[in-house]
C-alpha cells in the first residue's frame, strides 16, 4: 500500500491560497513517489484553516457535504491521481427536510474514491474547545467502513484520540478500542494538533517532528498493541504545520504500522 500525506500551514479564511498550498506541494513531488498512490490523507479542516472563534466568523466557509470547495478538490485529486482521498472540512447541513430546524454544522472528514465518487463523510465525535464555538458531536459515532483497496477502516478526527473532553478515564482509551473492536486493517486521523510548547523554541527546529507528541498518539493506541495482533495494522497521523493566531501546529505526520504488539514507523514528517 502506497500512503502520502500532504502536511502543510493553512491560514484561517484563506481558501483560496491554502487550495494553492496543497496543490503546490503535489506539484512539486517526484512523479514516481505519487504514482501507484492508494491513499492521500489531508488535515483536519485542510483548506477553510481551523482556529474559528464563533460559528458567525467560520459561517462564510462552511460547505454543504458532498458539493463544497472541499469535495471538488478531493474529486479532482482523487482521479487525477486514482487514489482515495480523505480530507477535512466545516460542514453545513440543512435539516429542514426532516423537521424544521436551524442547519447543523460539523468538523467532518470526507472520503472520495479514485472514480470521483464520496464513500464516506465523518462527523468528528469528540470535540475540542474550539470546535464547541460552533459544530455539533457526530451522533454516530467513530467512522468504520469496508473501503476497496484499503480494507476496514476506522477514522477519526484530532480530539476523537483523546479522552473524551479529557475527563474521561485515560484507559477507556475509545477511539482505540474502536479501531480494535471494528479489526481495522487501517486507522486513519486527520488532524489540528497544537503544541503546548513555547513557539519561539518549538519553531526553531523545524525538520525535527515532535517525538512527545508522536509517542503520546502511540499510547492512545495501546489497545492496539496490547492486543498484539498478528496481521499488520497501518495507521495514519495526517496533522498541519504552522500557526494561527495563538495556535502552533506540531506536524509530524506519520505512518505506522502496528503489529504482534511492537510498533513500526515507516515515515514521519517535521
Amino acid at each position: 500500500m502506497k500512503i502520502a500525506c500532504l502536511q502543510f500551514a493553512p491560514q484561517v479564511g484563506d481558501v483560496d491560497n491554502n487550495l494553492n498550498r496543497a496543490d503546490a506541494i503535489l506539484h512539486k513531488a517526484k512523479a514516481v513517489d505519487l504514482e501507484g498512490l492508494d491513499l492521500l490523507v489531508l488535515p483536519e479542516l485542510a483548506f477553510t484553516g481551523y482556529n474559528f472563534k464563533s460559528l458567525q466568523q467560520i459561517s462564510p466557509f462552511l460547505e454543504p457535504p458532498g458539493s463544497g470547495i472541499s469535495s471538488l478538490w478531493a474529486r479532482t485529486t482523487a482521479l487525477k491521481y486514482d487514489c482515495v482521498v480523505v480530507v477535512g472540512y466545516p460542514e453545513k447541513v440543512d435539516v429542514t427536510a426532516q423537521w424544521p430546524a436551524s442547519p447543523e454544522y460539523y468538523n467532518s472528514a470526507l472520503m472520495v474514491n479514485g472514480d470521483g465518487d464520496t464513500i464516506a463523510n465523518y462527523r468528528k465525535s469528540f470535540l475540542y474547545y474550539t470546535d464547541e464555538t460552533w459544530a455539533l458531536e457526530g451522533r454516530e459515532g467513530f467512522f468504520q467502513g469496508d473501503i476497496p483497496g484499503l480494507g476496514n477502516v476506522a477514522m477519526g478526527i484530532c480530539m476523537d484520540l483523546n479522552p473524551y473532553q479529557f475527563e474521561a478515564p485515560w484507559e477507556d482509551f475509545e477511539f482505540g478500542f474502536h479501531a480494535l473492536d471494528v479489526e481495522a486493517n487501517v486507522v486513519i486521523l486527520t488532524m489540528a494538533w497544537s503544541t503546548q510548547q513555547d513557539t519561539r523554541l518549538f519553531s526553531r527546529r523545524p525538520q525535527e517532528p515532535d517525538l512527545e507528541t508522536l509517542v503520546y498518539w502511540v499510547q492512545r493506541l495501546e489497545p492496539l498493541i496490547h492486543a498484539e495482533i498478528d496481521e499488520e495494522v497501518i495507521v495514519i497521523f495526517c496533522n498541519r504545520t504552522g500557526a494561527e493566531g495563538d495556535a502552533m501546529y506540531v506536524g509530524t505526520s506519520a505512518v505506522l504500522g502496528i503489529k504482534a504488539g511492537e510498533v513500526f514507523v515507516y515515515g514521519v514528517l517535521g
